[in-house]
């Protein structure tokens, strides 16, 4: 039996990721946010990780999960060629190979200047608001009310 082929959807993903337009909002935090080394030190805190990044690695999980059948199974026929995800039962809403295709593509051109894991989250949000997920509109929202309660601290 012949390996899956994986080079079809991976070109595809790859072409496609040649064409990442900026999101004004994500330029706007890559531009002027400050990188969690930045903060730790600022403040104190020793731990490398932000505390952030437990609830960014779940929000990865919790998108790639399906709901009816097995995620790994939604994506071995969709790498086969074998089905259009979309159309899968229990097709997740951000599927793992292609969230860190995106990814790695971001990194690479958009946030190359952005450190870890600050270029995963913008990444993410990147992949969010470019399938609808989320809108620019209200993440800034959200961005702004953790800006004025940090601030009011």
């Amino acid at each position: 039996m012949a390996a899956p082929k994986l080079e079809a959807p991976l070109d595809d993903l790859i072409a496609a990721g040649a064409k990442w337009t900026p999101v004004p909002l994500l330029e706007e935090i890559k531009d002027h946010g400050r990188a969690w080394e930045d903060l730790a030190a600022q403040y104190g805190v020793t731990n490398p990780d932000p505390p952030w990044k437990t609830s960014l690695d779940g929000m990865c999980e919790a998108l790639a999960a399906g709901s009816c059948s097995s995620v790994a199974a939604v994506e071995k026929e969709w790498l086969e060629g074998a089905s259009d995800r979309a159309h899968l039962p229990g097709a997740p809403a951000l599927p793992l190979l292609e969230r860190r295709w995106e990814e790695d593509e971001l990194s690479a051109t958009l946030y190359q200047d952005v450190p870890f894991p600050e270029r995963q989250l913008l990444a993410l949000a990147h992949s969010l608001i470019k399938r609808g997920l989320i809108d620019e509109r209200g993440l800034a929202q959200k961005v702004q009310e953790v800006r004025e309660r940090l601030s009011a601290t």
